[in-house]
């Protein structure tokens, strides 16, 4: 089923995301856990994509395990940063081969530490429509409610984001945030320029004080006074540090609700049991 279609017939959503193996591991691992949260019944799971293409197979295989193995609907993230087309449309086709017709379209990641290779794509907004050349898939975009690192303003990453979804992004998936009011000033925003897709929030369940300074780094994303005092009090006592974070990745999700935003989407790194903690904690809301 196309994400879209399940977007408009489902008052409230809930899905997972999950990570491939590395190239070259053996899929045992992730097998499981796909299997362990197809058990919970997520709207859909997604499964990403290795950075430059590494480990596209993975994803690929994973997405049809999701699907065709596990009955729940596939989200195979693309990403097309020093790609070339030929692989792009190899990609699409083996999805299309294994019936996936959900694909998240990300620019991605900069290589750490290595050359990055010339690729036909500069833009998540290039590879939407290359996608949509080969197949009637539905196609989905990330979208950053604090910015995009790179962009020089908040308003410039909002012109940016208008032209993914006019390339054909059907509805987007935020980047983690840790302070609703960030999201609700960033949906004032999209609607004011245009932007009237269904917006999907990303929640991080932080369950181990290792995991901010991280985040920070990778995402840049704020954390506010009351997210910090979590950490500093509970940083030392993993077990109690886990439950906190369930616990305020569930009040998140809560607020949100009861502020009119549906659709959540939870980084569950490949964890189970934080899933399942955070969606038993939700059951009656999630009905």
């Amino acid at each position: 089923m196309k994400i879209s279609n399940i977007l408009k017939s489902r008052e409230i959503t809930v899905s997972c995301e999950l990570f491939p193996p590395k190239e070259g591991a053996v899929l045992g691992n992730v097998q499981k856990v796909v299997k362990e949260i197809a058990r919970l019944n997520p709207s859909f799971m997604s499964i990403t994509y290795g950075a430059g293409g590494a480990g596209s197979h993975n994803t690929t295989q994973i997405a049809h395990e999701i699907q065709n193995i596990n009955g729940i609907t596939a989200l195979a993230h693309l990403t097309c940063i020093g790609s070339k087309k030929d692989d792009i449309i190899r990609t699409l086709k083996e999805l299309k081969d294994k019936n996936i017709e959900n694909i998240l379209a990300l620019r991605g990641d900069l290589p750490q530490n290595k050359p990055l290779l010339h690729g036909d794509y500069k833009y998540a907004s290039e590879l939407t429509e290359e996608i949509h050349k080969n197949g009637d898939f539905c196609v989905g975009g990330a979208c950053y409610p604090e910015g995009h690192p790179e962009s020089a303003n908040l308003q410039k990453d909002i012109e940016y984001l208008k032209v993914k979804v006019e390339s054909g992004c059907s509805f987007l998936t935020t980047q983690m945030f840790f302070d609703n009011n960030i999201l609700y000033n960033f949906m004032f925003r999209l609607l004011k320029n245009g932007v009237d897709v269904p917006v999907i929030a990303g929640i991080m369940p932080i369950t181990n004080a290792k995991q901010v300074e991280r985040i920070f780094k990778l995402s840049g994303t704020a954390l506010p006074p009351r997210f910090k005092a979590i950490v500093d009090r509970f940083a030392d006592n993993p077990d109690a540090m886990k439950q906190a974070g369930i616990a305020y990745a569930t009040e998140q999700i809560i607020d949100l609700i009861a502020n009119g935003i549906n659709h959540m989407h939870i980084y569950t790194m490949n964890k189970p049991d934080i899933a399942k903690n955070i969606m038993g904690n939700l059951s009656e809301i999630f009905k």
